[in-house]
């Protein structure tokens, strides 16, 4: 009887703090939306008064690809790229950014032997043992968004960070709390936990990418994260959002597919 309470208590602190470690992914993606958010609606707001009707969103402009090439190409494009990303860009990307290094900084000032930073106390009181002993998922997770945020435009970026964030917390929950059925290549995941992340990812994509490119990403995200670890010996944080952002590039760039955000509908 000991033994079990003992492993009752043990699995009840497993899910706490795998709850607790994926929160703050979770917040990142809350707070960058709340930002876009505010700044989205002044500027509408602002438009307005000025006689526009609505924000538009060019395809086009916003096809990172087509973006980069340009730049590659044609040495004077510098400020017609730089002013085709537009003002929700700048305005997401550079509070991403401080979010991402502050991350890295941590996690590597943390294995480091001479650097320390005000935060490395967080890792302690929420990573597992063997994440401390390494580094942390949540380094991974930077570097994951870190080139999503390269290559994907705005709405793409916030759909790869919600699932990322959102739908990987779903997953682990659900799959430590009710899962049932072992997927048979990977023990450590359940099929109930698998499917649950992947109708979040269905649902956050329809959102921010339209419908197409939401049943895309959920079926990525559905083997993706029943591959991780094993059999692929590589951080779900890492594949699942250099995965998306390759296969948005790839589906972009060969096939001109637009994505149709359904939160900028709703708003205009």
């Amino acid at each position: 009887m000991e033994s079990k309470l003992e492993r009752n208590i043990l699995e009840a602190n497993k899910v706490r703090r795998d709850c607790y470690r994926k929160v703050a992914h979770v917040l990142i993606f809350v707070v960058l939306f709340a930002i876009w958010l505010i700044s989205y609606v002044f500027v509408a707001n602002f438009e307005r008064w000025r006689g526009k009707s609505k924000i538009t969103v060019t395809p086009t402009n916003n096809n990172m690809i087509y973006q980069y090439l340009k730049l590659l190409t044609n040495r004077d494009s510098v400020s017609s790229v730089l002013f085709n990303f537009g003002w929700f860009y700048y305005v997401l990307f550079f509070t991403f950014y401080i979010f991402v290094l502050i991350m890295l900084a941590n996690e590597f000032t943390r294995k480091a032997k001479y650097l320390s930073f005000p935060l490395n106390f967080i890792p302690n009181l929420v990573l597992f043992d063997d994440e401390k002993r390494n580094y942390g998922t949540y380094l991974y997770f930077g570097i994951g968004q870190l080139f999503a945020s390269f290559v994907c435009p705005p709405m793409v970026l916030f759909a790869i960070l919600g699932i990322s964030s959102l739908a990987d917390l779903m997953t682990s929950q659900i799959g430590m709390r009710y899962g049932k059925r072992r997927i048979h290549w990977n023990r450590d995941k359940t099929w109930e936990g698998n499917l649950a992340g992947t109708a979040i990812a269905f649902i956050i994509g329809i959102f921010f990418i339209g419908i197409i490119y939401s049943i895309i990403f959920a079926i990525a995200f559905l083997i993706f994260d029943a591959i991780t670890n094993h059999p692929m010996k590589i951080s779900d944080n890492l594949l699942i959002p250099i995965g998306l952002a390759l296969i948005f590039v790839i589906i972009r760039f060969s096939f001109d597919l637009n994505y149709t955000p359904l939160i900028l509908q709703i708003l205009s």
